[in-house]
């Protein structure tokens, strides 16, 4: 079972290459279903579907070739199958404080309600091991992190405060209900999100599986897309999720040479090299602007082949966390996965919300979580592959500062990298 999370900035191109992945896994005989996490669906649009067809499937999958699936979550039809008391509660609650009760049901549909009935469907999916691959085309990067945060919000929800709210519901029902117009929500209200809790419960586990779930991220070779870019990479490891790839997309092919493109292809190449510098060591997929619109079978099936080539798209590409952010005795610690570096000292350079770090030739830019701007590095341990650095607090401008790095059992990791064939040097490392 595998699930892929294609995310990034709305536009980037994350429906086709989401798309794209889809027929190329089902071509190598997996069962597939690509999902649609936008409210804005464009996924049907993508295999040139004709819109009918989706309508006609009220929001649940549709084959659209031999091993694949679409799925567009009709958000109306998920209220009525999975939220109907919650619905008729609230849709009361606006008409009891005078919205008409046509507005009142239309504003009834809560923000959340269309990513848990997606989240439900994901459980279910693998529940029934109904699919052997289930791909979710995000949402621009700031829903795909509501999506990814709501088993968290959820959890908390029902293992603090579910039940105490529903006994005080109970107890005060029948007391409000004579002095106050307001209604109180009745018990069916609390045993319906009890009943999608159950269903729920488990997709939080399975989206931190690294052995199950990975993210991609999609970008383009432009300034202010990479950094949304960047942050998302940030917040994907803030919430446990491990990423596996970068797709930079619509890149100029070098077979474009009108001079009017030359300063485009420069700048893009300027980036290109910088993504991947950023997101290091995260595989990065180059994939050249296309002729034209990429849709259909044909066209996806073409996108498919440029992204991944021989590659198996099921494959997890990268399998250990990029980065995770920690708080351990009161300390805010970054701990970053590097490769083999050679040096003794790490230089530490914070620049506004980012943290850049050098060793050696290496460097690598991270966005730092709003708790961490204003801190300052103060310490940097090595241990095998992971880097440990930990924060204080500021004391006065932080860049520029160097850590010294303690490095253990260097002999056992120099001798771990021969045996997987990586070219080395020797280092001697001062006491």
């Amino acid at each position: 079972m595998r699930i892929i999370l294609f995310a990034g900035k709305g536009g980037v191109g994350k429906t086709s290459v989401a798309a794209a992945t889809g027929t190329r896994v089902a071509e190598l005989g997996y069962r597939t279903i690509v999902m649609s996490l936008d409210t804005a669906h464009s996924l049907a649009d993508s295999f040139d579907l004709d819109r009918p067809l989706m309508d006609r499937s009220r929001g649940l999958p549709v084959e659209v070739a031999k091993n694949l699936e679409i799925q567009e979550v009709d958000v109306l039809e998920e209220v009525e199958r999975n939220w109907g008391q919650v619905k008729a509660y609230v849709s009361q609650l606006l008409n009891v404080s005078g919205l008409e009760e046509v507005l009142a049901e239309e504003l009834a549909i809560l923000p959340g309600m269309e990513e848990v009935s997606i989240l439900l469907y994901l459980n279910q999916y693998v529940k029934e091991k109904t699919y052997d691959v289930i791909l979710l085309d995000c949402a621009p990067t700031g829903e795909s992190l509501r999506f990814i945060s709501l088993p968290t919000s959820m959890e908390w929800y029902m293992r603090r405060v579910f039940h105490l709210e529903r006994s005080i519901a109970r107890i005060a029902r029948p007391l409000v209900a004579n002095i106050s117009p307001v209604p109180l929500p009745d018990d069916a209200y609390f045993q319906s999100i009890r009943d999608l809790w159950a269903r729920l419960e488990g997709v939080d586990t399975l989206l931190k599986d690294s052995k199950v779930t990975t993210v991609r991220l999609v970008t383009n070779p432009e300034k202010m897309v990479i950094k949304e870019t960047q942050r998302a990479f940030m917040y994907f490891c803030l919430y446990g999720m491990s990423l596996d790839g970068v797709v930079i997309n619509r890149i100029l092919p070098s077979e474009v040479r009108d001079a009017y493109f030359d300063a485009w292809k420069v700048t893009q190449e300027r980036y290109v090299e910088t993504a991947e510098e950023i997101f290091a060591p995260l595989p990065a997929f180059r994939v050249p602007l296309q002729q034209g619109e990429v849709l259909g079978m044909k066209g996806l099936r073409e996108l498919g082949r440029q992204i991944y080539g021989d590659a198996d798209p099921a494959k997890v590409f990268f399998s250990t966390r990029p980065y995770r952010f920690e708080k351990k005795n009161g300390a805010y610690r970054l701990v970053m996965t590097l490769p083999f570096v050679g040096k003794e000292n790490v230089d530490l350079n914070v620049s506004g919300d980012e943290l850049i770090v050098r060793v050696g030739t290496f460097k690598r830019y991270v966005p730092l979580p709003r708790s961490y701007q204003g801190a300052v590095p103060t310490s940097a341990k090595l241990r095998n592959d992971e880097l440990t650095i930990t924060f204080g607090e500021s004391h006065g401008d932080a860049k520029g500062s160097s850590v010294d790095i303690e490095l253990d059992s260097l002999e056992k990791v120099i001798q771990s990298r021969r045996k997987r064939g990586r070219r080395m040097t020797r280092i001697e490392v001062q006491e």
